[in-house]
C-alpha cells in the first residue's frame, strides 16, 4: 500500500535530520570566560553541598537555614563565607565547604556529563 511505500522515506528523513542536527550541536562552542564569570555571581549553588554537610551533622532542617540566605537574594562570596562561618560544624567540616566555590563544587554534574556524552557517542552513525 501508500503507506508502507513511505515508511522508508520517513525514517530516512528523520536520521537525515538527526544527523544534521548533531553536526550543528557539534559546532557549538563554550565560551569559558562567560562560564566562569557566570559561575562567580551564583554562590547559591553551593547550598546543597552545604545541606548535605549540614543533614550528615544532624541538623533537623537544613533547607530552612539556607531559606532565609539564598531565597530571592543575590548570595556573594561573602555573603557564603560568612553564613558558613557562623553554623554550628566541625573545623574540618567548616574548612572543607570555605574552600568550595561555585567553580569547583561539582555535585552531579560529572556523571550526567558522562550520561550525555554516553548518548551522545551511541546516537546514530553518519
Amino acid at each position: 500500500s501508500t503507506v508502507l511505500r513511505n515508511v522508508g522515506s520517513a525514517v530516512g528523513y528523520g536520521v537525515l535530520a538527526y544527523n544534521s542536527l548533531m553536526k550543528g550541536l557539534n559546532k557549538i562552542d563554550v565560551n569559558q570566560a562567560r562560564l566562569v564569570g557566570e559561575l562567580d555571581e551564583h554562590w547559591e549553588v553551593l547550598a546543597e553541598a552545604i545541606q548535605t554537610v549540614l543533614r550528615r551533622n544532624g541538623e533537623e532542617n537544613p533547607y530552612e537555614l539556607l531559606k532565609d540566605l539564598t531565597r530571592g537574594k543575590d548570595v556573594t562570596k561573602e555573603g557564603m563565607i560568612e553564613f558558613v562561618k557562623s553554623l554550628n560544624l566541625s573545623q574540618e567540616d567548616r574548612r572543607v565547604l570555605l574552600e568550595l566555590t561555585p567553580a569547583n563544587y561539582l555535585g552531579y554534574a560529572a556523571d550526567l556529563a558522562r550520561e550525555v556524552r554516553k548518548y551522545k557517542d551511541e546516537g546514530i552513525s553518519r
